[in-house]
């Protein structure tokens, strides 16, 4: 059966309100943030539902104290104004609180890199992993589909901490059409096999996938990876993946060696000692404020399909060489 795309927050919202009918615990707050499942939610389910308006300050506290109370919080905004706008709420309200307090929040942040293509650089998210990356006892999951996206309502109602979602504005091409993948391992296997691994995160897994179709009708095959747990993900088992290869390439929409999943993955291949090259793919650290299509604009940050067709290709000749 062929799955019909559909946005990642209708998604996950659409499991939030099929199961806040039976489960009380769960509450729902908004930054003044709107789509259709949400209403519903608004609608059914008023006595746990909040828009704190235009104030993600205050969206942090109150879903901080939601969750002191025993309360499952889903938390939505726009992306950069989740993390940025409030993050020294973030730190002290959830990731320090956290360590002293038992409490569930999770994080929805709609709109990773360029997933707002025409709203320019500030409603664009290019800084959010290396962020929230950064504090302890935070868990960072990155959905490359609705169905990824859909699948994490689990881990967040079914484990305590604070957690952050990243999720894309845009409705994007199901590649999980037989199911979600474990979540419990941290990442998925898409393709095995060649020198070279590709290790990407969100969109950028649809960008590593369509460069190995190409690479392979070159002769050159590739691994790709899709790495959606960015915080907590299996060690033993990624190491024992990566190790295969003479050369890992990371692909994240984000902000290239400024401590995304490039950083995470230099740390971790250097501190488990694995004798592999790494290539960092990710957005050039400028902001841009030209307009064009998603596409066009990666190709001008460099992790467009032919820039990293390109980058790809010289890396593999270097290890070749």
């Amino acid at each position: 059966m062929t799955i019909k795309p559909m946005a990642m927050r209708d998604a996950l919202l659409q499991r939030i309100w099929s199961a806040m009918a039976e489960d009380r615990q769960i509450f729902f707050t908004c930054a003044d943030f709107g789509s259709p499942v949400l209403d519903k939610i608004r609608a059914d389910f008023p006595d746990r539902f909040v828009n704190v308006g235009i104030a993600e300050q205050n969206l942090i506290n109150v879903s901080a104290g939601l969750a002191l109370e025993g309360y499952k919080v889903f938390a939505y905004a726009i992306a950069p104004f989740i993390t940025m706008r409030c993050y020294e709420q973030v730190r002290v309200s959830l990731a320090l609180l956290s360590e002293v307090r038992p409490m569930n929040v999770n994080l929805i942040g709609v709109g990773a890199g360029y997933s707002y293509v025409v709203s320019g650089p500030t409603h664009q998210c290019y800084e959010d992993i290396t962020l929230m990356r950064a504090l302890p006892n935070f868990q960072v999951l990155s959905a490359a589909d609705h169905v990824t996206a859909a699948a994490f309502f689990d881990t967040c109602s079914n484990s305590t901490g604070p957690k952050y979602l990243r999720f894309d504005a845009q409705v994007l091409p199901v590649i999980y059409g037989d199911g979600a993948p474990d979540l419990a391992q941290g990442f998925h296997i898409h393709r095995r096999g060649g020198k070279i691994g590709l290790v990407a995160t969100g969109y950028m897994l649809h960008t590593a996938l369509q460069a190995a179709e190409v690479l392979a009708a070159e002769g050159i095959e590739v691994g790709v990876i899709d790495l959606f747990d960015l915080a907590r993900f299996s060690a033993d088992a990624l190491q024992e993946t990566l190790q295969s290869y003479a050369g890992i390439a990371t692909l994240e929409e984000g902000f290239r060696g400024r401590g995304g999943m490039d950083s995470m993955l230099f740390e971790f291949i250097a501190r488990r000692g694995l004798p592999t090259r790494m290539l960092n793919i990710g957005v050039d650290g400028v902001y841009r404020f030209e307009l064009g299509t998603r596409t066009e604009l990666h190709e001008e940050v460099g992790i467009g399909p032919q820039a990293v067709l390109t980058s790809i290709r010289e890396f593999a000749a270097s290890i070749a060489g």
